[in-house]
């Protein structure tokens, strides 16, 4: 589809053909990504999705965040030099500052896992860097945008709070529908923005 005359595609991940579930995590990012890359060459990769966020950085259930100055891994722990660094990453976004003046929307630092849940050494590897949101796809996809030399932008709408006493899970499914809903529309108002800058 467009707007204006900018040209949207939109790619999932699928279904899991085994276990009837969506395809989530990195693993079905990064495929997704490196297919959306060589089959469609976009100028911009934009993840867009849900994820949790710390009531320590003020976040709500419902607040939409938009990446900001790089997207990380918290939970590819290597202990040998180099290696660290590698595990953990530092993927670049796109300045993602007017866009979020514009939409009134919040910016931080986003952080991908493998797990719905949080180890304390994942919160560690979190606050040295300084992240605000938590969630399971955008570094992987970033990192293929960086490897390709295509842009990078995150959206994600927070369904739960990281740093809470109620187990994620729980929050998570009772939030979803709602998280989503704004989601979409905040991503349309996002897609609009770069359309007609």
């Amino acid at each position: 589809s467009r707007i204006g005359s900018t040209h949207i595609s939109l790619v999932v991940n699928g279904l899991c053909p085994h276990y009837k579930v969506d395809c989530i995590g990195t693993e079905a990012a990064t495929l997704s990504a490196h297919l959306t890359a060589i089959s469609i060459v976009p100028e911009l990769i934009i993840s867009a999705g849900t994820a949790g966020g710390f009531t320590s950085a003020n976040a709500t259930i419902g607040d939409v965040y938009l990446s900001h100055q790089k997207v990380c891994f918290h939970d590819r722990r290597i202990p040998i030099d180099g290696f660290k660094e590698y595990g953990i990453g530092s993927y670049p976004c796109i300045d993602s500052t007017p866009i979020a003046q514009a939409l009134c929307l919040k910016q931080g630092i986003i952080s991908s896992g493998s797990s719905l849940d949080c180890t304390p050494k994942d919160l560690e590897v979190m606050r040295s860097y300084n992240a605000q949101v938590k969630e399971m796809e955008a570094a992987a996809i970033a990192r293929v945008a960086q490897l390709h030399g295509i842009s990078f932008l995150a959206i994600k709408s927070i369904t739960d709070l990281i740093d809470h006493a109620r187990p994620t899970e729980e929050v998570f499914l009772e939030n979803l529908h709602h998280a989503s809903q704004i989601l979409a529309q905040k991503t349309l108002d996002v897609l609009h923005f770069i359309s007609y800058p």
